[in-house]
């Protein structure tokens, strides 16, 4: 079975998911009563799946979709501001095809990059539980083990520490607090491990305020083409 088969019988079954009650009712409610600027639309309204280059040697890892972007397109960071500003981003380091990422089928693809994330369905006020997030951490488990990356982009303190709890728990590293989030942080860590870059994310309270420029940004995934360059030539 090829990598690319493999992630969609991942994806279809993160697709069919119903193991947290609050999320399933959250997500199909915002699904029903929709938000007026997009009425016409039919929300996917279920768990997103990850999407990208089967081939990536990056995986940036989000925390979860929002209530009217990718929980109404079905796509991650897809139909919202911090989409917008990622997929810009993307673009610009040459990981992204175009620009935006309006809807599925818009014509959008990644090079060498997979997008995913620790919760796979939207979280009321943007807050996951600890017990969904711990529900949801075999999806992502699947996402490393079929793609093998070889950088991480984690988009968040909580996408950080939802990668090195299960470094944790596994005991490759015995500390997750050894690895502090700051933007621009990066760690080697042991072994054969990818190496894990940390940036905030890109919601409107980060952008909107410029505690994430778009130049912040860009030195991030300077950091990272440079790394995998490095790694490749290895």
């Amino acid at each position: 079975m090829t990598v690319q088969e493999r992630l969609a019988r991942a994806n279809r079954q993160v697709i069919a998911c119903r193991k947290c009650p609050r999320l399933v009712r959250y997500r199909e409610a915002v699904a029903r009563e929709k938000r007026l600027a997009f009425r016409d639309w039919v929300y996917w309204g279920k768990p997103v799946p990850g999407f990208g280059d089967p081939g990536a040697r990056l995986l940036i890892l989000g925390l979860a979709p929002a209530a009217h972007g990718a929980n109404r397109t079905g796509r991650m960071f897809t139909g919202d501001r911090s989409g917008d500003f990622l997929y810009a981003a993307l673009h610009r380091a040459g990981f992204a095809s175009q620009p935006r990422s309006l809807q599925r089928g818009d014509g959008l693809a990644l090079h060498n990059a997979y997008i995913t994330a620790a919760l796979r369905c939207a979280p009321p006020a943007n807050k996951p539980l600890p017990s969904e997030l711990a529900h949801c951490r075999p999806y992502f488990e699947r996402d490393l083990e079929i793609l093998k990356p070889r950088a991480i982009l984690a988009l968040g303190g909580i996408a950080l520490r939802a990668y090195l709890g299960l470094l944790r728990d596994r005991g490759v590293i015995k500390s997750v607090a050894a690895y502090r989030f700051a933007h621009g942080a990066s760690y080697a860590l042991p072994g054969e491990l990818p190496h894990v870059f940390a940036s905030y994310h890109p919601s409107q309270q980060n952008t909107f305020t410029g505690r994430l420029t778009p130049a912040m940004l860009a030195r991030v995934l300077g950091d990272i083409r440079r790394f995998l360059e490095k790694d490749s030539a290895l």
